[in-house]
């Protein structure tokens, strides 16, 4: 159930062999991302769980599912971009349906992300899933 921009990163990723060049794709990915601005940089904002600093900064418009997000740490900020692709532009119900597990297992995070950031990718999706599920 992923988007189209969700499977156009799938794709990117399929011809990229090397993890190193998937960690640089996904940095990319965050550094093409607008920042979130310093107003919404706030404790309420703020994603807690995770070694870096992280603020998603969620939105729901006419029963669809966006968020902006943020971070200090660049792979963390392009791991933010990967939700979002994941994420964004989804009927709010059907956001806590998404296997954001099996979804990210295609690009084979998990196999190349510390434990420290495994833990806080966990952290922004449930923080997603969360907001969706009050809003749904």
């Amino acid at each position: 159930m992923a988007t189209l921009a969700f499977e156009d990163i799938v794709e990117d990723f399929e011809f990229l062999e090397d993890w190193e060049d998937r960690y640089r794709h996904v940095i990319e990915q965050g550094k093409a991302m607008e920042p979130l601005d310093d107003a919404f940089k706030v404790p309420a904002t703020k994603v807690n769980g995770c070694a870096s600093q992280v603020w998603l900064r969620p939105m729901i418009d006419g029963g669809v599912f966006t968020f902006d997000g943020d971070s200090d740490a660049l792979i963390v900020r392009g791991l933010i971009a990967v939700l979002r692709s994941l994420y964004n532009g989804l009927p709010v119900a059907e956001v806590p349906k998404v296997d954001a597990g099996g979804e990210l297992a295609r690009l084979g995070l998990n196999d190349h992300l510390s434990a420290q950031r495994s833990n806080g990718l966990r952290s922004m999706i449930e923080r997603i899933r969360d907001v969706a599920q009050e809003h749904a």
